[in-house]
């Protein structure tokens, strides 16, 4: 059988997990660094979600560079079974935290005018924040897919 794009114990599936954990730290470090944000449950959610995703994508992107540098075959049943549920509960934390936490910028910004008014908030670097937490999740939902096709196949 073929291994594809992203598959597990491959370079590009290392590359994707390693990209997940880059941009969900990257939105961890985004969004602590912004004053206010411990004030609004959405961008601590967002926070405590791509936490979740970078420690589930780590251990992962070890998990690939053992197999890669052993040569291990990743494509167990059981294991990509795992990895799938996996995926996919992490994968639907994310996109629920960044879309909260859009929605919550869009009436910050549009809707109250809170961002012009009050400035205790970092209103400008909310956004990226929730950029970074959108790429890791989409560079996430690229392996979910992945992974359920394998799951699919084997």
């Amino acid at each position: 059988m073929k291994k594809p794009f992203g598959s597990p114990g491959k370079a590009s599936g290392l590359i994707l997990r390693i990209g997940q954990c880059l941009f969900s730290t990257a939105s961890i470090g985004v969004m602590t660094s912004a004053s206010g944000f411990s004030t609004v449950t959405a961008f601590c959610y967002l926070i405590a979600s791509m936490g979740l995703q970078v420690l589930w994508s780590f251990g992962l992107a070890c998990l690939d560079m053992h197999a890669l540098r052993l040569n291990k075959d990743l494509h167990n049943h059981i294991i990509v079974s795992l990895f799938v549920v996996g995926d996919w509960v992490i994968a639907t934390l994310s996109l629920a935290a960044a879309c909260s936490s859009a929605g919550v910028m869009v009436l910050f910004t549009k809707d109250t005018g809170i961002c012009k008014a009050d400035t205790k908030f970092s209103c400008n670097m909310f956004p990226i924040s929730i950029a970074f937490a959108f790429v890791s999740w989409f560079l996430l939902a690229i392996s979910s897919y992945v992974m359920f096709w394998l799951v699919a196949s084997i």
